[in-house]
């Protein structure tokens, strides 16, 4: 009957839980950054409307 190594199966285990906390860590990073970017791209699509440009055509033959 074998026995269980508990060292490797501890390093194991943190392992895992720092590459999850990481890989949280990473995820929450880049949903900021998409906020981010997303709030921006908002004001720069808010000032580049013009409600009055296009209303009104001037043709003159």
């Amino acid at each position: 009957m074998e026995g269980i190594d508990i060292a490797a199966l501890s390093t194991s285990m943190s392992t895992s839980n720092l590459l999850t906390d990481v890989s949280f860590a990473l995820c929450k990073m880049a949903m900021e950054d998409m906020e981010v970017n997303s709030e921006g791209l908002r004001k720069i699509m808010e000032q580049s409307v013009t409600p009055h440009i296009g209303q009104n055509i001037d043709i003159s033959v």
